[in-house]
Order: C-alpha cells, then structure tokens, then sequence
C-alpha cells in the first residue's frame, strides 16, 4: 500500500477489514487484536512525548518573533480556531440526534473485549500523564520564549524532529494496519454498518461546515478590506487544491502566499503571516475534530455538553500550534486531549482517527484556505501601521 495515498490507504484498509471481518475465525480476529493492543500501547506511550515535542517549541518560537505583528495574527487566528469549533459543536448539537438517530453503540466497547483477547501483551507505560505533559509543556515553551534561550529551544526542535520522524516512519504507516484490525473486529462484531453510515454522514456535514466557514471568514475580510468575497474565495481555489493533494498546511505555503498576495494584502505581512498560519491557524481541522468527537461520544451514548466541549476547544488551539506538516498531525496532536478531557478510551481514539484521517485533506485544505482570509483581516486591523509592523517584526 506504500504507492497508495493515506486517505487510498485508510479507504482500502477499511473494505478489506469489512471483507475480511465478514469470515475471519477467531483466531484470526485475535492475531488483528494482538496486534491493536500492541499499537494501542505504544500510542498511550508515545502520546506525552507528542504533546511536549508539538506545544514547547510550538509556544516557544511564537515568543521568539516578538512584535505586535505576531501578537495580532496569533489573536486572529485563534479567535477564528475557536469559534470554528464552537459553531461546530452547536451544529452538530442541533442535527446529530436527527441526522444519527437510531445509531448507538452503547452497549459496544471494544470489539476484541467480545472476543478472545489477543495472544499476548506487551505493556509499554507512558513516561507521565497527559496533564503532566501539557503543563510541562507549557512551563518550557513560556520559559524559551521569556528567556530566549536558544540552546533549550534547539534541544526542544531536536525532540520535535524526532517525534515527527516516529509519527511519519512508525505511526502513520501503521495506522491503515491498525484500522484494518478494528474494522475486522467491528465487522465480526456485527457494529460496522452503524460506523459506516455514521461516517458517511459526517462527512456531509464536515464538508459543509468547511464551505460555510470558508464563507464567513472570506464575508468578514471582505467587509473590512471593501472586496468582493465571492472574488477572494476565487482567487485561493489553487490553494485549496493544493492542500487537498498535500495534506499538508506546510508544504502548501509557497502556493498559499502566492495567491493570498492577490487580495491586496501588503507583501510584507502576507511573508510574514502565510508561514505562520500554517501552524496555529487550524479552524478547518478543529471542525472536523469537534464534528468527530461528539458523533464517537453520541455513539457511545454520552451528552457532550457545551461545559465538557468547550475547554477542550480552548486547548485544541494550543495544542495543534505547530502540529507537523504531516497527514494526521492535528489528530495525533488532539489525542491527548481527547483522552484527558473528554474521557476517550482506546476504541473511541482509534475510532476517531479513523474518521479524522478519512477527511484530513479537506480539513487541511479548509485551513490553508482560511490563512488567505486571516492574513488580509489582520492586513486590515493594523491599518496604516501595517508598514511599521512589518518593519519591527523583520528586525526582530
């Protein structure tokens, strides 16, 4: 599956996991649990090393461009994260209990528990808890930033290099593996027609959502640049396709600066902005994230209420800052979160990063689509200051 693309990759390992499920003995279904329990482990362990090798040098090299230029985009950006991901959350209120009635997997918890277990364990304790990570996190990644440090935010680069490496040759290869074996698992289990309309219904509505949210962010920037929203929409299309075969918000900048320098934005803070929007800028990501957790969380029965949800909005905008340029790096960012706050287990994770993943090109596209709409909103803000902005943050 190597020359297959992820979404090909995680599409293929679902059917065949449903083909296979369909007639698969029990001992094959505990070969695929021996070896989800195995990956299992190793992403409960791996999970605060991704949380401590994303924020630190995440917060870290924000500080580090210190200037009112930053300060603005930074506040922009998250502001759009977070309401995409409230408007998500009270979307998926209204229509979920509509949309995925008499769809429930209450009495469902891990398909290989109603089974035999796998043939063995292998035990692999995370090195801290989750909560530990995010707080150490954030104490490294102010202190770099107060201190300017550069030997400290060249070893928390280094870790991050590292962590990107495991999740690009280790965890997103295996991942269509471990998928194929919970929807082996689903399928013997009798689950997996639920799963598969649930999917097919968000998706519709994540789609959705992205194209309205597109709409409302190019309506505001063109409100306050006096431009047609329709037109700068039209102008980021190649961007928006660019990203849809990348999947990656990274490798599409030089299309993405390209054309945002189209919507009358000024060259110096479109260099500036482009680049970094590509790291905190996720609002596409956070509505495919807060859409596929509460459809896992209403599946399983489980309110999902704006009290719980919220927060967790709150910290998916810090977390995913500077997720890797990799396919599934604001998913494998949010694990953590998900578990710590939302109380998911093993089979609710791994259920979510099938959704996530199945979609990620779009969330991205949405994102690097949105930064277009980001950089020519703070191109307004900072009005007939923009000049001196860029000036400082450019010495700085």
């Amino acid at each position: 599956m190597k020359g297959l693309g992820l979404l090909l990759r995680i599409i293929t390992a679902i059917l065949l996991g449903i083909v296979i499920g369909s007639f698969a003995n029990d001992w094959l279904i505990r070969l695929f649990a021996t070896f989800n329990d195995i990956f299992g482990n190793f992403l409960e362990f791996i999970i605060p090393l991704i949380i401590i090798g994303f924020i630190a040098p995440g917060i870290g090299s924000m500080g580090r461009g210190a200037g009112k230029l930053l300060g603005l985009t930074g506040a922009v950006a998250y502001t759009s994260t977070v309401v995409a991901g409230v408007i998500a959350f009270f979307v998926a209120k209204i229509v979920y209990p509509t949309f995925l009635s008499q769809q429930s997997l209450q009495s469902f918890s891990d398909p290989s528990k109603s089974l035999s277990e796998g043939f063995f364990q292998v035990e692999m304790p995370p090195p801290m808890e989750i909560m530990t990570a995010l707080l150490l996190s954030f104490v490294i990644g102010l202190g770099i930033a107060t201190i300017k440090g550069e030997a400290l935010y060249k070893i928390t680069t280094d870790f991050r290099d590292i962590i990107q490496l495991v999740i690009e040759k280790v965890i997103i290869p295996l991942l269509p593996i471990h998928i194929f074996g919970i929807f082996a698992n689903m399928t013997a289990a009798g689950q997996v027609s639920t799963i598969l309309a649930v999917f097919a219904k968000v998706f519709v509505m994540i789609i959705i959502l992205h194209l309205l949210y597109l709409m409302l962010q190019y309506t505001l920037a063109g409100t306050l640049s006096k431009q047609n929203p329709i037109s700068m929409i039209k102008r980021m299309i190649p961007a928006y396709f660019t990203a849809l075969g990348t999947q990656s918000s990274a490798a599409t900048i030089p299309v993405t600066l390209k054309h945002t320098k189209t919507l009358k934005v000024r060259e110096g803070i479109a260099d500036f902005t482009v680049p970094l929007l590509a790291n905190i800028h996720l609002s596409g990501s956070t509505i495919t994230l807060v859409s596929c957790s509460l459809a896992v969380m209403f599946l399983q029965g489980e309110p999902g209420t704006f009290s719980a949800v919220f927060p967790f909005i709150l910290m998916l905008g810090i977390t995913m800052i500077a997720a890797p340029g990799v396919p599934g790096g604001a998913v494998m960012a949010a694990i953590g979160l998900l578990k710590s706050m939302l109380g998911f287990d093993a089979t609710m994770v791994s259920l979510m990063i099938a959704l996530y993943l199945a979609q990620d090109s779009l969330g991205t596209a949405c994102n690097v689509t949105g930064d277009g709409a980001i950089t020519s909103i703070t191109n307004s803000l900072s009005g007939k200051k923009g000049r001196n902005l860029t000036e400082e943050n450019n010495l700085t």
